[in-house]
């Protein structure tokens, strides 16, 4: 009897100290990677027409190239405010991602990447902690004649870096190169 006694005594031991884990097994929530289908650049010159430059991939990562249109010629010598627009097209009614990377300005950051007529590209927007975002830029153009702009918006990169990609770490949300004319 003394020992069917102290074998119950050592099993409720065992058991309460082997409930009484501090191993929260319950996993860290998840903050899904933000579907980006259309991309929309607006481009506004003083006193002038807005230029439009925008991305539209509505069947995501399925076979279809995305449609990228330009809608006219940058003027040369000339300041641009650009700001722009994240949609997911594949909700009804689409999702505004700009929201999310508004809420999270930390988590995120817009680089651009130019080449030919393009003189600068420089940030108007930051984060809490003063470091740039890109939702809103200032573009100058240079003399007449072609380049390109790339914008891509990366995912948890390093704040501060120097700006470009290569220092930018993170993962890229979204990417897209605009063929542009400057006359």
């Amino acid at each position: 009897m003394k020992t069917i006694k102290l074998l119950a005594a050592f099993l409720l031991a065992n058991l309460v100290f082997v409930s009484c884990s501090d191993d929260d097994s319950s996993p860290e929530p998840v903050n899904e990677e933000e579907t980006i289908t259309t991309m929309t650049v607006t481009l506004q010159p003083t006193g002038g027409t807005a230029i439009t430059l925008q991305s539209r991939d509505l069947d995501g990562d399925g076979p279809n190239a995305p449609v990228v249109t330009v809608s006219g010629n940058l003027a040369a010598s000339t300041t641009y405010s650009g700001s722009i627009v994240l949609l997911n097209e594949t909700e009804t009614p689409a999702e505004d991602i700009t929201e999310e990377v508004e809420a999270e300005d930390e988590e995120h950051q817009f680089f651009f990447v130019t080449t030919g007529n393009i003189a600068s590209v420089d940030y108007t927007d930051q984060d809490g902690d003063n470091n740039p975002v890109g939702l809103t830029f200032d573009l100058t153009t240079g003399d007449a004649g072609n380049a390109t702009l790339a914008i891509t918006l990366r995912h948890e990169p390093k704040k501060p870096n120097d700006g470009t990609l290569s220092d930018a770490g993170g993962e890229t949300d979204f990417t897209e190169t605009f063929n542009l004319t400057v006359e």
